[in-house]
């Protein structure tokens, strides 16, 4: 089933011309992978998806964008249940300067769920779903600033899922951190498309080619080419595509 479908996207930021004409679909319970030389509207076109760049002065989106068959451009939009269904990790680690516990909880508690009425249940299950439960299930009250990188950026990943969306967005979720707490990070990726739909932005095509199912290359707003990941890299249609994954372009 597709979780995602763009049908001829076009996205402005006044008048300039951020994303032409993207045809995009996205398989649900995969990880797809965008990549691309810097600003090439990777980032962009992710937050089409959940909507984030109605906060910029100036922009608009034209064309047609579903979530699960459902059309979430136009005015008529929820956006506060279009972004619990679609929750976003940001490049570096962002979490609230509250304690561990609190930042897990924060979303389930504004879509109305209390104490005594399972967070505390899903504050663990979440914390056990990115693997600090252990780690951290005696310092549920202590400060999440005090974490570590990676565990900050598991807490932030945690605190995505804890309000039950379908689609994970990423944008360069490791670029802050080390080889080792990237490689752990992969792995979690790996580990959450049994339960959700991701979809990453990354410039490291060498972690494209490690974790994600599809890939996409995109160059000047426009999505060159799409498919599945190991004949993007291997077997690529377009001579762009080649030139980029070689290293003669970007």
């Amino acid at each position: 089933m597709s979780a995602i479908t763009c049908k001829e996207l076009n996205f402005y930021y006044g008048n300039f011309h951020a994303l032409k004409g993207v045809n995009l679909n996205v398989s649900e319970k995969r990880i797809t992978a965008l990549i691309g030389p810097s600003g090439c509207g990777k980032s962009t076109l992710l937050r089409v998806f959940n909507r984030m760049n109605d906060l910029i002065i100036g922009s608009r989106a034209a064309g047609d964008v579903k979530i699960f068959g459902e059309q979430i451009l136009g005015d008529g939009v929820e956006l506060t249940g279009l972004r619990k269904r679609v929750g976003m990790v940001f490049q570096r680690p962002n979490p609230f300067p509250l304690s561990v516990f609190e930042n897990v909880a924060y979303g389930p508690r504004i879509h109305g769920l209390k104490r005594g009425g399972g967070l505390e249940r899903t504050v663990r299950e979440c914390l056990e779903s990115v693997g600090l439960w252990n780690d951290l299930k005696d310092h549920l009250k202590e400060n999440a600033l005090s974490l570590s990188g990676e565990q900050q950026q598991r807490l932030c990943i945690a605190r995505t899922v804890a309000t039950r969306p379908d689609i994970l967005l990423m944008d360069e979720p490791c670029s802050a951190l080390d080889p080792q707490a990237t490689a752990r990070i992969e792995e979690l990726m790996q580990d959450l498309k049994s339960n959700y739909t991701i979809l990453i932005v990354t410039h490291n095509m060498q972690q494209a080619a490690r974790v994600s199912d599809d890939c996409g290359f995109m160059l000047m707003g426009e999505l060159v080419e799409f498919g599945d990941t190991n004949r993007i890299f291997t077997a690529p249609a377009d001579k762009r595509t080649e030139d980029y994954i070689t290293g003669r372009y970007g």
